[in-house]
């Protein structure tokens, strides 16, 4: 574990010190891209990762993966678990043991056009952390702080995030 700690303190000094010295250093561009599979399906490639996505069978899919907004939670859920082993490790506060889970309510009104006054996304996001370790309950507070503040899946949710689609027609 402590080998697994000098290496995200390595990496946040090395991107400090990158950014000091030019602070272009700090900007990135991900990229991910999709194509239909099956009746509801996609899958999504990001550098030389896939993606696999699907729907339930209830919501015409054949449930051969989990669906968007699943993988949504997955996304907030993994992108939490980093943000609290940066940010134990930059605040000096040992976790024994970390697990989240999430759950969204969903009302597929929205989706599917019965309602256009519902919202088609999640209506609420509810994000469960479980940590244990040696510090008091304070310390543990102070890093749910700075990583709520620092997560970039959650800023996605919480945040305005401009979005712009182009449509190209052929």
């Amino acid at each position: 574990m402590t080998s697994q700690l000098t290496t995200l303190n390595d990496i946040s000094d090395a991107t400090a010190q990158a950014v000091a010295t030019d602070p272009a250093n700090a900007h990135f561009v991900f990229r991910a891209a999709g194509a239909p599979e099956g009746t509801v399906g996609s899958v999504v490639t990001a550098r030389t990762h896939r993606v696999v996505v699907d729907e339930p069978a209830a919501l015409g899919g054949a449930d051969t993966a989990a669906n968007p907004v699943e993988v949504y939670l997955a996304a907030l859920i993994s992108c939490q678990v980093v943000t609290y082993r940066f940010w134990a490790q930059r605040l000096g506060i040992t976790v024994d043991d970390l697990a989240i889970t999430a759950e969204g309510d969903l009302d597929v009104r929205g989706f599917f056009g019965i309602d256009d006054t519902v919202r088609p996304g999640f209506q609420a996001v509810r994000v469960h952390v479980r940590i244990t370790g040696p510090e008091t309950a304070q310390r543990y507070a102070e890093l749910q702080q700075a990583v709520d503040a620092h997560c970039p899946v959650l800023d996605l949710s919480t945040g305005a995030t401009p979005v712009s689609t182009t449509l190209d027609v052929g």
